[in-house]
C-alpha cells in the first residue's frame, strides 16, 4: 500500500507540490506521483520534473488537451485506474486546474482520504473555471491545507469543519527558498536574451478569460505596449501555447515593445522574473512569485483569488482596459517595495505532511 499518491498535470502543480514530495523522501513516506499530461508541451512538462530533482512520474496518463469535459472525464477514468493499483491512504491534489478537479471526484470515489494543497482560494467569479474546480475539490477533501488565515475564514465561511483545515503557509514560498539562489547560478537567460543591466517588464497571459475573448486580449496587449513606452521598457512575453494558438486564429500582430519568446524552464523563469522591473499578469501563481521576489506586479484581471498581495502592496488588479493597465503599471513602479511577505516560512510541506494520517518522524514536531 501506498502512503501518499500526488495528483498533477500543469507547470504550478509540479513546482508546489515539489517540496511536499521531496519531504516524503526525508520522512520515509512511501509515495507515487501520478501526471496527468495536462500540460502536454515538453517545455511546459517533463523539464520541471528534471530541473526540480523528481522522480520520473509512476503513472503518466497523456490526456492533452481538449475540451474541459472530455479533458476531464478522460483523467477521471484514468486516475481511477492508477488509484486502484496504488491504492493509497491519502489522495493529495493542489490548486484548481482540470487535474485537481479530476483527482479530487476520482479520489472521492475510492477508500483514499483526500488532501487540497492551496485550499480555501477564491476568485468570487464563477465564470472562471478554476473557481469551480477549487470550490469542488475543497468541499470534498478531508484535509484542507489553506495557505492564509484569509483562505481559512473563506473555508469557515463555507461551512467546512474547522478540524478538516490546517493553516499551513503556501509551498511556493518552500519552492523559491530552495530554486532563487539555483535559479542565479544555472540560469544564463538573462544573458541569453540581451537583458543585463536593462529595464524590462515580464508579461504572462494565457487565462481562458483573456485570451480566448479577441477584443479582450487586443486590449491587454494595447496596455501593456502603452506601458512600456511611457517607461521606455522592453516587455518579455513566455507565450503559453494556448495563447500562441489564439494570437494566430485572430490573426493579432503583437505590439513592437512586446517580444514574445518561447516558454521558458522554471530556473529561467524564477531569475528573469526576479531581475524585473515589472510583472503583468493573469496567472495566481505569478502574482504569488512576484510578492515573494519583491517584484511589483499589475494583475490583468477584474478578481484575484490572492487579495493578500495587493493588501500588503505588492499587486494590483488593472482588468484588461489599457488605460487602467497603464496607469496601474506606473503606480506599482513609482511605490515601495518593502511589502510583507504574507505566504509563510517556507515549512508549508512539512506542516502538510505533519496534518497528514500517517506515521512519521514529524508528529508532534513544532513548526
Amino acid at each position: 500500500m501506498t502512503d501518499v499518491a500526488f495528483v498533477l498535470g500543469t507547470r504550478p502543480e509540479i513546482i508546489k507540490l515539489a517540496p511536499v514530495i521531496r519531504a516524503c523522501e526525508r520522512f520515509d513516506v512511501a509515495y507515487a506521483i501520478i501526471h496527468t499530461g495536462q500540460h502536454y508541451s515538453d517545455t511546459l512538462d517533463s523539464v520541471f520534473f528534471d530541473q526540480l530533482e523528481l522522480p520520473t512520474p509512476d503513472y503518466n496518463l497523456g490526456v492533452g488537451s481538449s475540451s474541459h469535459g472530455e479533458q476531464t472525464g478522460e483523467m477521471l477514468i484514468g486516475i481511477e485506474r492508477c488509484l486502484v493499483e496504488a491504492d493509497p491512504q491519502v489522495v493529495v491534489v493542489q490548486g484548481d486546474t482540470n487535474s485537481v478537479l479530476a483527482g479530487a471526484i476520482a479520489a472521492s470515489k475510492t477508500q483514499a482520504q483526500l488532501g487540497h494543497v492551496e485550499a480555501g482560494l477564491r476568485s468570487f467569479d464563477r465564470s472562471m473555471p478554476e473557481e469551480i474546480n477549487r470550490i469542488v475539490a475543497d468541499h470534498v477533501s478531508d484535509y484542507l491545507f489553506a495557505p492564509t488565515a484569509q483562505n481559512e475564514s473563506c473555508l469557515l465561511g463555507e461551512g467546512i469543519p474547522a478540524h478538516r483545515i490546517t493553516v499551513t503557509g503556501n509551498t511556493v514560498v518552500d519552492a523559491l527558498v530552495r530554486n532563487r539562489e539555483l535559479a542565479r547560478q544555472k540560469s544564463t537567460v538573462l544573458a541569453d536574451l540581451g537583458v543585463v543591466d536593462t529595464d524590462f517588464f515580464v508579461m504572462t497571459a494565457h487565462r481562458q478569460e483573456n485570451v480566448d475573448d479577441d477584443g479582450r486580449f487586443r486590449d491587454i496587449l494595447a496596455g501593456v505596449e502603452r506601458a512600456a513606452r511611457v517607461h521606455d521598457a522592453e516587455v518579455l512575453y513566455p507565450v503559453h501555447p494556448r495563447a500562441r494558438e489564439r494570437i494566430e486564429a485572430f490573426g493579432i500582430d503583437v505590439p513592437d515593445p512586446i517580444r514574445t519568446i518561447d516558454p521558458l524552464g522554471y530556473l529561467d523563469f524564477l531569475r528573469l522574473s526576479a531581475a524585473a522591473d515589472l510583472i503583468l499578469t493573469d496567472s495566481g501563481g505569478v502574482q504569488e512569485e512576484a510578492c515573494i521576489l519583491g517584484v511589483p506586479c499589475v494583475t490583468m484581471r477584474d478578481t484575484t483569488e490572492r487579495p493578500e498581495t495587493t493588501e500588503v502592496g505588492a499587486n494590483r488588479l488593472s482588468s484588461s482596459d489599457p488605460d487602467r493597465i497603464l496607469a496601474t503599471a506606473t503606480e506599482m513602479l513609482g511605490g515601495s517595495r518593502e511589502w510583507e511577505n504574507p505566504f509563510g516560512d517556507g515549512n508549508a510541506a512539512e506542516r502538510i505532511l505533519q496534518a497528514l494520517p500517517l506515521e512519521t518522524e514529524l508528529r508532534g514536531v513544532a513548526l
